[in-house]
């Protein structure tokens, strides 16, 4: 009975030692297979590092310097391609803005030289070329009429000038969003040629392919 008992005894010792060992393994490789999680993500944004440091692009930043100064928040981010489309709205909506405006005060100049009460100080070689002909006729309506068809092409211009400036503080706080934006080969939807064989030749496009799968747990033996 005593040698029955040693070898119980043995066996439930034997036993219990394995699962204890089990046990242990399954925690180290657990602990392992978090740290194998962890090095993707520390990967993450190789594109945006600048000797060894993330630079980090604020939205806030490029929104307030493209409010202060347009095109600022553009070199902010780094898209010194923008600049041209930036200054070359807000110049043509600029020279719209003082060419019309030039037109309304040649139109107020012309009215009140034919206006007796106002005419003093006013000079008839001073009156713009394309107005003599209303002023000749003494047509002061046609002249207000101008006046005030240029002095609405104003206000429009000013509007537009300000949806360029929206835009452009827009367009900068986007991009500033978007620099930390995952495009790596893990995407789950990716765009790519398609080529689709029918009769008599074959058809080329351009397919959306949607990766609907789980992530996947790099496990990794220890030493």
């Amino acid at each position: 009975m005593k040698l029955y008992r040693f070898l119980f005894f043995l066996l439930f010792f034997a036993g219990a030692s394995s699962v204890a060992f089990c046990q242990q393994d399954s925690l180290k490789v657990t602990h392992d297979t978090i740290i194998a999680k962890k090095k993707p993500a520390s990967l993450y944004g190789d594109s945006a590092m600048i000797h060894g440091k993330m630079r980090k692009h604020d939205p806030k930043v490029a929104s307030t310097r493209s409010a202060i100064l347009p095109g600022w928040g553009q070199i902010y981010n780094r898209s010194y391609w923008k600049l041209p489309i930036v200054y070359g709205a807000l110049g043509i909506t600029t020279y719209v803005f003082i060419d019309n405006m030039k037109t309304v005060r040649a139109a107020n100049y012309a009215i009140k030289y034919l206006t007796p009460s106002d005419s003093a100080g006013t000079n008839y070689d001073d009156i713009a070329p394309y107005l003599k002909p209303f002023v000749d006729n003494g047509d002061v309506n046609s002249l207000r009429n101008v006046r005030n068809q240029f002095r609405q092409y104003v206000d429009y211009a000013a509007l537009v000038f300000i949806l360029f400036w929206g835009l452009n503080v827009v367009d900068a706080t986007v991009d500033a969003h978007l620099k930390h934006f995952d495009v790596s080969d893990d995407l789950s939807m990716k765009i790519k040629p398609n080529i689709a064989p029918q009769v008599g030749g074959q058809t080329f496009g351009v397919s959306l392919v949607f990766d609907i799968h789980k992530g996947k747990t790099a496990l990794r033996g220890l030493p």
